[in-house]
């Protein structure tokens, strides 16, 4: 006890209360630990959230106001969706049909999947993309035989990358449109030339780093050129219903602003309505929702939950503004970099969350702060490639592949995740200084 109150003392006078010391603590043991990977993750996220329950960091209402069930929502909705659609042999038609389109070359497949990835994370959402491409991926590679590791390593970066794209591609630009009042249009002004442009050099190296290595037999490549995709569906009416279903969650994603409906109502509605015109068993399309995946997202919200309730985020962005003294296109600068750094290791949304209420303070001084929402936005959807638990989708696609006997560890995905996250922020800096040259 007395150790507790000489912490709690020391920690004042350093401008720290003891919670905030105690909140930093569990999520840096959090991080370490899951990049240890000795433990698995989904239970060093419920740990931490019992650590910062019992040790009265957060109350229990605190910490479950702060899991965004919408995200949550819109993973299950779309994890129900995906195992009845994935009865149909939809996965298998679409895979066997992309082989073919590229002559069964492993490369050029997996640049239609990084193009496919990237186009549907801007229209759909990218965790929605994860869910239908994962099943693709793992069906044509072992059509190939080939490793599926890099097609997962390069879908997750291209959904991020795709997902920035447009206001409904990932949650934070939702977030800022919502905010600073910007359109969908307003993101394919800004957002959209800098995407294709940071997709087309990592295709490249892509290239550099798997393209030149992948080899297939000529009997594998022969058998898979002699599939016929149409002989892939299994059952043809839930083929039918699966796709128009999909095309109606892809409009509900683009317009649920508009019709104030949050997109986990849609993508769960989704579900629903395939279950009942199908006519499927709900035990059985449950038993294939990554429940794990769910309850490790549940308790990282937490976690993160206890920065925010301590004020750590909010010290974090006041000071990243604070560096800058006020200099709109160094605060550009930094707000992109801090954005992509942070947004690689905390959850992207809160940390949006805390910027937008700063930079609106800073709009009403009469500062111009357009450059900065861009500069939050680019920097906060471009840093979740930066780790394993950067995004949600990262989560989600790494989990399919260890679910079919492929594990991507923390560190193998860092090792290629954060340069690559570190060169599309960069090419993502020089378009922000020409866009919005210093005055």
């Amino acid at each position: 006890m007395r150790a507790f109150v000489v912490c709690s003392e020391w920690c004042d006078m350093e401008g720290m209360d003891f919670n905030q010391i105690f909140a930093i603590a569990v999520f840096i043991v959090a991080i370490v630990t899951i990049m240890s990977e000795k433990i698995h993750r989904t239970l060093v996220a419920i740990a931490g959230t019992v650590i910062l329950l019992l040790a009265h960091v957060l109350s229990f209402d605190t910490a479950i106001s702060h899991i965004d069930f919408n995200t949550l929502g819109v993973l299950f909705g779309m994890m129900l969706f995906v195992a009845v659609v994935r009865e149909s042999g939809l996965f298998e038609f679409l895979a066997v049909k992309t082989a073919k389109i590229a002559k069964g070359d492993p490369w050029k497949i997996m640049v239609l999947f990084v193009l496919l990835t990237a186009v549907l994370s801007a229209v759909l959402d990218n965790v929605t993309t994860v869910l239908l491409i994962g099943p693709m991926t793992m069906t044509i590679c072992k059509l190939l035989k080939i490793n599926p590791i890099p097609f997962f390593m390069v879908e997750i970066m291209a959904s991020n990358i795709g997902g920035t794209a447009t206001l409904i591609g990932d949650p934070p630009n939702i977030m800022i449109g919502s905010a600073a009042g910007f359109t969908f249009a307003d993101f394919i002004m800004y957002d959209t030339p800098v995407v294709i442009v940071i997709l087309a050099v990592i295709i490249g190296v892509f290239y550099f780093m798997y393209g030149r290595k992948m080899k297939v037999s000529d009997e594998d490549r022969e058998r898979v050129m002699n599939l016929v995709e149409h002989e892939q569906i299994h059952d043809k009416r839930l083929m039918k219903q699966s796709i128009v279903v999909l095309a109606l969650v892809v409009v509900g994603f683009m317009m649920h602003g508009a019709i104030g409906v949050e997109s986990s109502v849609i993508a769960i509605s989704a579900a629903a309505i395939l279950l009942l015109i199908s006519g499927r068993d709900i035990t059985k399309a449950l038993v294939h929702v990554e429940w794990t995946t769910l309850a490790f997202f549940a308790g990282l919200f937490i976690i993160v939950g206890g920065l925010a309730e301590t004020g750590t985020i909010d010290a974090i962005a006041q000071g990243l503004i604070d560096v800058t003294d006020g200099n709109v296109f160094l605060t550009m600068i930094v707000l992109l970099v801090a954005s992509a750094v942070v947004s690689s290791f905390l959850d992207n949304i809160p940390f949006v969350a805390t910027m937008i209420p700063i930079l609106l303070a800073m709009e009403a001084s009469g500062m111009d702060v357009t450059p900065l929402w861009w500069a939050v936005s680019l920097g906060a959807c471009l840093g979740g490639n930066g780790t394993l638990i950067g995004a949600s989708a990262n989560v989600v696609l790494s989990d399919i592949s260890a679910k079919n006997g492929y594990t991507i560890s923390f560190i193998q995905y860092l090792k290629v995740g954060f340069p690559i996250m570190l060169l599309t922020v960069a090419i993502a800096g020089v378009y922000l200084v020409l866009r919005f040259p210093p005055m």
